[in-house]
């Protein structure tokens, strides 16, 4: 597994430092997503980005393996903030 990226890519990351920072898990078979909300800045990129895997109308919003793996990634660079990363399996 690769260290933490800069704060500001969406990366491949360290689980441990995530949930130190605050940030949430949403695991999936392949991928985990983490999310901070404390960091976001609610730019949409995420439920613009693809509805399935960002939906906020539904619990959890975040579900990582309803999309590819190559989609979590795209979607997650896209977060202005940092607010949102990815782990691989």
């Amino acid at each position: 597994m690769s260290s933490t990226p800069d704060k500001n890519s969406g990366g491949n990351v360290v689980d441990k430092d995530l949930l130190d920072a605050g940030y949430r898990v949403y695991t999936g078979e392949k991928i985990d997503v983490y999310f901070n909300t404390a960091i976001c800045k609610h730019s949409g990129n995420c439920v613009r980005g693809n509805a399935k895997l960002f939906n906020l109308k539904r619990k959890p919003w975040i579900i990582p393996d309803e999309v590819d793996v190559e989609t979590v990634i795209n979607v997650i660079d896209t977060c202005p903030s940092g607010a949102l990363k990815y782990r691989h399996n």
